[in-house]
């Protein structure tokens, strides 16, 4: 019976000229059809009439990191990067060798056309020479020609293979550059905290070494206690700690944006903004979901993995088939090296051959093309979810963090308040200076965690941005470029 179904397949294939491949069908999206929009999804951000930079209900796909990201130092890290970056040279080098792969298989589909040029000598033992000639020679000069007659498909859909895994390369380099434009954008921020936190710290270390040498000289004047000392001093030497930890972070991370750059980072780099004035577009529409299979780069690759598997079973279910070749020759030949060349010395071979499996590995091919097919619909299905869930978070984080810093300038500002006042009350005496350390170290702290806050936002602000598809052109209005663009 299953015979009988290829055989009913292949009188198809031979009436329409088309492949054995099975009819592709895109596997249903296994995500909702809409992203969450209550609880932390409720509020996002919008255009207002304030001044602030807004996406006008652009896609972010269509946006250009440009117009995305307004510090012209970054966009002058970002531009070096996708010049230099050696993943992302890699990424389209990938592309230039499935390009080639392509090239070599659709060149099955057309004659193979040799030059030859050869000699050959035999010997035959004496009683089966003519005329006592036991050795004689043959010189051949011609063309020599093979083609494989595709009649069930199978080259072509090796073809089709081959393209499908070209385009998911290409694709894969598109994901790259988009992941590349976003993790230069995010590393930098990281630098950018760093000295934030580093201005605090200093501040902060400033501070406490002043407090330190007061208290000292009052407990040298028998005006405080001991513990008032050793109180204080911890507070300097936390800072001081911290200082060193923070310079060592930094270097790390000008590092890091250093392996992204390809190369060190120049001198002449434009002035740069502080991290609190990024002022990154934060009202880009989110869309719907199916929005996503033609916008995020990952998702399109994963499709066209789906594609080659599905063209590999037409290839698998053609080797059931005969395979029928043709090969020729057409040149001169002569005993004689000289005479090539002269008139009667053409000669032409032409030999067509049939190849019919009869028994042998076709039934396992067939069935290992349909399980790998299996697995590419799993991926593709893996990669719609992740790209939900990448949108989804991003849109959880969009809708809190502006109420969250918020909160916490407003808690800096009562932390700097109240060290004030505690401040105030050790020197009418009524508190200890306990009260005033505390209050300095919740300071300290309260300053860590709003900028590190406030990184957190502008990341999250990038890797949605990313996310949605955004990344891929520079200027927002340019014409997209092809995915194998250089």
């Amino acid at each position: 019976m299953r015979r009988l179904s290829l055989i009913a397949m292949a009188v198809a294939v031979l009436a329409t000229g088309c492949t054995m491949a099975p009819k592709y069908e895109r596997p249903a999206a296994p995500v909702s059809a809409n992203f969450p929009a209550h609880g932390v999804y409720a509020t996002q951000p919008v255009a207002t009439p304030d001044g602030a930079r807004s996406a006008n209900g652009v896609a972010a796909a269509d946006i250009g990191w440009r117009d995305f990201f307004v510090d012209a130092r970054l966009q002058r890290l970002i531009d070096i990067a996708l010049k230099n970056n050696r993943d992302l040279r890699v990424a389209m080098l990938n592309v230039q060798a499935a390009q080639a792969q392509y090239q070599v298989v659709t060149t099955l589909l057309l004659p193979s056309i040799t030059a030859v040029g050869a000699q050959s000598k035999t010997r035959k033992p004496d009683n089966l020479s003519f005329l006592n000639q036991t050795i004689s020679n043959t010189y051949t000069v011609g063309l020599n020609a093979s083609w494989e007659i595709d009649l069930f498909g199978r080259v072509q859909s090796m073809r089709n293979q081959a393209l499908a895994k070209y385009f998911a390369t290409a694709y894969a380099r598109k994901a790259a550059e988009i992941s590349l434009v976003s993790q230069v954008a995010v590393q930098y921020l990281q630098v950018l905290q760093t000295d934030d936190l580093l201005k605090v710290t200093h501040q902060t270390l400033a501070s406490a070494s002043e407090s330190y040498r007061i208290v000292k000289l009052q407990f040298d004047n028998g005006a405080a206690s001991e513990l008032d000392v050793s109180q204080a001093q911890t507070v300097m030497e936390g800072a001081a700690a911290n200082l060193q930890a923070q310079e060592r972070a930094r270097a790390q991370a000008v590092n890091a944006l250093v392996l992204l750059l390809g190369e060190p980072v120049p001198d002449d780099l434009p002035g740069g903004m502080p991290l609190d004035g990024q002022d990154l577009l934060a009202d880009i529409p989110a869309g719907l979901p199916s929005d996503l299979l033609l916008r995020r780069p990952d998702i399109m690759e994963a499709e066209q993995n789906l594609l080659a598997a599905n063209a590999n079973i037409g290839a698998a279910r053609a080797a059931f088939f005969p395979n029928i070749s043709l090969t020729g020759m057409l040149g001169t030949l002569s005993p004689t090296l000289g005479g090539l060349f002269k008139a009667g010395s053409a000669g032409w071979s032409f030999a067509p051959t049939i190849t019919l499996p009869i028994y042998g590995d076709q039934f396992a091919n067939l069935e290992y093309a349909n399980i790998q097919k299996k697995i590419e619909i799993a991926n593709y299905e893996k990669a719609i979810q992740s790209a939900f869930k990448d949108v989804a978070d991003g849109l959880a984080a969009r809708g809190t963090y502006d109420q969250q810093i918020a909160a916490l300038v407003r808690d800096t500002a009562a932390q700097q308040r109240r060290l004030e006042l505690s401040t105030l009350r050790y020197k009418q005496g009524v508190d200890s200076y306990l009260g005033v350390l505390t209050a300095q170290q919740d300071l300290y702290s309260a300053q860590q965690t709003l900028i590190a806050a406030r990184t957190q936002r502008l990341a999250n602000l990038v890797t949605l941005y990313q996310a949605l598809g955004g990344g891929w052109i520079e200027r927002t209005g340019d014409a997209p470029r092809a995915a194998d663009a250089g």
